[in-house]
């Protein structure tokens, strides 16, 4: 089972849609969907922030660049 089909079915057994969810947590609907299927690779922007608030990654302190 991959990690968003245990989201997916952690929602389903809580009753939470993930329409609601998006709402709750300040998300565009369409982006939680498009993360949760695979659509957007979620490397980086509000996808990122959006599949690390589903558990989906790791939150990670970026590191500094060298100058």
């Amino acid at each position: 089972m991959t990690p968003a089909e245990r989201v997916k079915k952690e929602f389903h057994k809580r009753g939470i849609t993930f329409t609601q969810w998006a709402e709750d947590n300040g998300f565009p609907r369409h982006e939680v969907y498009r993360v949760l299927n695979g659509q957007s690779k979620a490397k980086f922007g509000r996808a990122h922030t959006i599949a690390v608030a589903l558990g989906l990654k790791e939150s990670v302190e970026p590191e500094r660049l060298a100058a």
